[in-house]
């Protein structure tokens, strides 16, 4: 039997054809029982029928095969469970012949705190704490509640009966409920077969729940469940479900395979939220919705992750990827008709403007040496959970996006629509998407797409004007500074002085030079402004690359170039997806030492004037990883780094002031708080005063107008600044808002600001703070954003409570974030040997891929530092910088 040990695939001796499956949970004691019934078919003749189970004990005399046209029972002569692999191996006396057959086994398991499998989850209800059942099986923990072929492309129908449970509580499963029989205080529900699925899609929650419902034009019941007494939180959700049916129904070309929707927070949940065929299940964050205490923000985060979760109704579920290689099918696509989706309800929000922060995390990652393509070699199941990430999400939507610009929106929604009907309960490999994609386009998608999708990284295009041509030269982009050997197929966009010249061709080689008044109908006269193009007498003042920033790649302009363009920013003449491409891209080239850091300094002076809230989002966000990194390379210029990024907030923070205005826009409320938070994190002082003036108000009148939903982050960050040991108030206040909060969302808000606290003792207290019963285990990862100070303080934190850690996280995503968050922010080669050799005394098999990467951050980090302290010129810029009126 130890010849299916280490083994990454199951054998095909047999394949699963229909699940009975009864369970009988007991939320006292935090355990189950349970049975399977497994309608099989034999494809080969076996001694053994090997597959998967994980923490179940499996009961041998319980275990059975018996054939459909004999009635021949084969008992199995040993039954091994490789925890490791888990994989569960039934050896039998007798060769089992090709044919139908029922597997049966018993089984008890407990249900755990890791949030995986059938876990257990708290909640209170009248002060008194109770314990909830549910499951999450993505990617391959089916196996922990029964024993299963717990592999996507093994599907199969599901008859799922509960036993037992207690008749005052909700039981729900993915079907609706077929037959309830109650006696007494208990009950036994059964629900209707399933249709043909994996097993990581199957789903049961049991709880105390309240409800609300509405029903799609064709019927469809659709249902938000929450902890009692909440439900009136769940009415956005509810009403974005069913219109986003109604969309995908038409957009897809086949309506929702079900006759229910069930969506329901649970208060304990690892990720965002899980697309369970008929049960999506969700943090509470990502689903309720407060008129009065939730942000902005979360108002857009339940409106993405509904559309989210609804597209892999069609996209994952009812067409499921053939192995985790394909996950990208699953979720790139997810991720992009989400924003498809909410810029349906909400046009107002930009939202695909707002897109290029998700491409722009894809860029991140894979920049990196030690990223990984699309398509990624899945070698064993416990590799899958690290590549829940920004490649498979945010590089496969971008593609997706790139893809679908280049084909145009017709062609790419018609051959989307085939290929989910061709595919339509069974499975679907790249291959299958491309050539879907080129019968409806006529396009050569398979060759254009397969240097994106099967090798990482993504190419820089560098531009120069010479001698009346236009030279492209691509290489591959890496944040180290390095150059990767890889090649592409770039969709190159451009338009030249109005978006009204606007070409477009593929760059299929290294290099490529074009005649620019043969490519673009103009000359270019070269003058000391930089080069202009003059065209019918009308000026084209500058050249943009990748319109839009619809191509995932970067462009690194020369001078000339660059210096037209940022004049074309100051001026207003370019989009906001061009002007937040330009920033994005030149912070990038800053990193990898290809830009100057006083450059750079210089190129964010031109957004002065920025109120688009995608653009000066990501302003903030990279003027923040810049004072820190200013703060090792010159520490002693660190007060005229920060007098420069608050001089550059002034202009939008005295045009969105404090209050909100009437009539005001979604994305105006959302950059208040960012802007106020980042003044208050630079240490501007009449912010930071009149945040605290509003957070006492707000602590003396929980309902007080003068701290709404929007601020508070700023406001409690600022409260922060001035906390130290012995001056602790704000602290103890922020803490006794956080215990009196029945919102998770206010929960997070405040863990998320108690870490910017510039004093080292409270920082280590904070850290502390995660680790209590007090902050559930999924939330414990939003406090580890502690402030440029507290770098060493949370590295020597994270390695005197790595066990503890290590322990109650073990595998899974949640605990890649305690490594990415804490390790890469070092910037020292130092701090790279120090993790080295920790991690190597230290090894878990779970961060394997996420430590490299974050110490290959930390390299970056270093070789940047050098490089600035390298800038001779850099402390003249910065003065002259810092002295400017903005």
């Amino acid at each position: 039997m130890s010849q299916f040990k280490g083994q990454s695939r199951l054998p095909k001796f047999a394949v699963p054809k229909r699940y009975d499956v009864r369970l009988r949970p007991d939320l006292v004691a935090c355990q189950f029982v349970g049975s399977v019934a497994i309608d099989l078919d034999i494809v080969s003749d076996t001694r053994f029928i090997v597959l998967n189970a994980a923490e179940l004990s499996v009961n041998p005399p319980a275990v059975s095969f018996t054939q459909l046209d004999s009635s021949k029972v084969f008992k199995p002569s040993k039954v091994d469970g490789f925890e490791d692999d888990g994989i569960l191996v039934m050896e039998f006396e007798e060769t089992i012949p090709v044919g139908l057959g029922v597997l049966a086994i018993g089984f008890q398991g407990i249900l755990n705190d890791k949030m995986k499998g059938f876990y257990r989850s708290t909640y209170e209800h009248n002060g008194e704490k109770k314990n909830m059942a549910v499951t999450q099986f993505e990617p391959v923990d089916a196996k922990r509640c029964f024993p299963c072929w717990d592999e996507p492309a093994c599907k199969a129908t599901f008859k799922i009966t509960l036993e037992d449970v207690p008749s005052e509580l909700v039981a729900l499963s993915n079907m609706p409920v077929s037959q309830e029989i109650v006696n007494g205080h208990r009950k036994t529900v059964s629900y209707q077969e399933t249709p043909i699925m994996s097993t990581y899609l199957v789903a049961i929650v049991v709880g105390l729940f309240d409800y609300i419902e509405d029903h799609t034009s064709d019927g469809v019941k659709v249902r938000v469940y929450c902890q009692v007494g909440k439900e009136n939180r769940g009415k956005f959700a509810l009403q974005v479900a069913v219109k986003t049916l109604e969309l995908y129904k038409k957009y897809f070309g086949v309506p929702y395979p079900l006759p229910k929707l069930d969506m329901v927070a649970i208060p304990d949940f690892s990720a965002g939220a899980m697309e369970n065929y008929g049960l999506v299940t969700y943090r509470e964050t990502a689903l309720l919705f407060d008129d009065q205490h939730s942000s902005a923000s979360v108002k857009q985060n339940v409106t993405i992750t509904v559309a989210h979760e609804l597209a892999h109704q069609w996209f994952g579920n009812l067409v499921t990827m053939e192995w985790w290689t394909h996950l990208w099918l699953n979720e790139g696509f997810a991720t992009w008709v989400s924003y498809l989706a909410t810029e349906s309800l909400f046009p107002e929000w930009k939202i695909w403007t707002q897109f290029l922060d998700e491409s722009t995390e894809g860029l991140k990652l894979d920049g990196l040496e030690e990223s990984h393509p699309i398509e990624v070699e899945i070698n064993h199941a416990a590799e899958v959970d690290e590549i829940f990430d920004a490649i498979s999400y945010t590089k496969g939507a971008s593609v997706i996006r790139m893809l679908q610009n280049y084909l145009g929106a017709a062609p790419f929604e018609r051959s989307l629509a085939a290929y989910v009907k061709k595919h339509a309960y069974s499975n679907a490999k790249t291959e299958d998407l491309w050539a879907a994609l080129e019968e409806g386009s006529g396009e050569p998608v398979n060759k254009l797409m397969n240097s994106w999708t099967q090798q990482k990284g993504y190419p820089v295009v560098s531009v120069e004007v010479k001698d009346q041509k236009l030279k492209f030269d691509q290489t591959q982009f890496l944040s180290s500074g390095s150059q990767g050997e890889g090649e592409w197929i770039v969709p190159i966009t451009l338009c030249c002085g109005s978006y009204d010249l606007r070409k477009s061709f593929l760059l299929k080689t290294k290099s490529e030079t074009l005649d620019i008044k043969e490519f673009l109908g103009c000359s270019i006269a070269e003058t000391e402004s930089g080069s202009m193009c003059n065209k019918n007498n009308t000026v084209c003042s500058w050249i943009k690359i990748n319109v839009d920033q619809a191509g995932f790649y970067r462009v690194k302009y020369d001078e000339k170039l660059a210096a037209t363009l940022r004049n074309a920013i100051q001026n207003k003449h370019l989009s906001a997806t061009d002007r937040f491409g330009i920033l994005d891209d030149s912070y990038a080239l800053s990193m990898a030492r290809q830009l100057s850091f006083a450059s750079l300094l210089t190129l964010l002076a031109a957004y002065k004037e920025e109120l688009d809230y995608t653009v000066l989002s990501n302003l903030i966000s990279i003027s923040q990883k810049l004072a820190r990194i200013a703060a090792d390379a010159i520490p002693e210029l660190l007060d005229l780094i920060n007098q420069f990024f608050i001089g550059l907030l002034q202009y939008s923070a005295e045009k969105l002031g404090w209050q909100p205005k009437p009539g005001e826009s979604h994305l105006d409320a959302m950059l208040r708080g960012e802007v106020l938070t980042t003044l208050a994190l630079f240490g501007h002082d009449l912010t930071i005063n009149e945040a605290r003036r509003r957070f006492h108000a707000y602590i003396d009148d929980r309902n007080t107008p003068l701290l709404p939903p929007d601020i508070r982050k700023a406001a409690y960050v600022a409260v922060m600044q001035t906390v130290t040991q012995s001056n602790r108030a704000g602290y103890d206040s922020l803490l006794r808002v956080y215990r009196e909060s029945d919102q998770s969302e206010e929960k997070n808000r405040i863990l998320g600001s108690l870490a910017s606290c510039p004093d080292p003792d409270i920082i280590l207290e904070v850290l502390n703070f995660l680790l209590t019963s007090e902050v559930r285990n999924q939330d414990a990862i939003f406090g580890l954003a502690v402030c440029s100070k507290g770098r060493e303080t949370a590295w020597t934190w994270l390695k005197d409570n790595w066990e503890k850690i290590s322990k109650t996280w073990g595998s899974g995503f949640l605990i890649t974030r305690f490594v990415s968050a804490i390790v890469s922010p070092l910037a020292s080669f130092e701090k790279v040997e120090e993790v080295e050799e920790f991690f190597k005394a230290h090894p878990n098999p779970a961060i394997t891929r996420t430590l490299k990467q974050s110490i290959e951050r930390v390299q970056i980090n270093a070789k940047w530092v050098q490089s600035v302290q390298g800038e001779k010129d850099l402390p003249k810029v910065l003065k002259e910088l810092a002295s400017r009126k903005y």
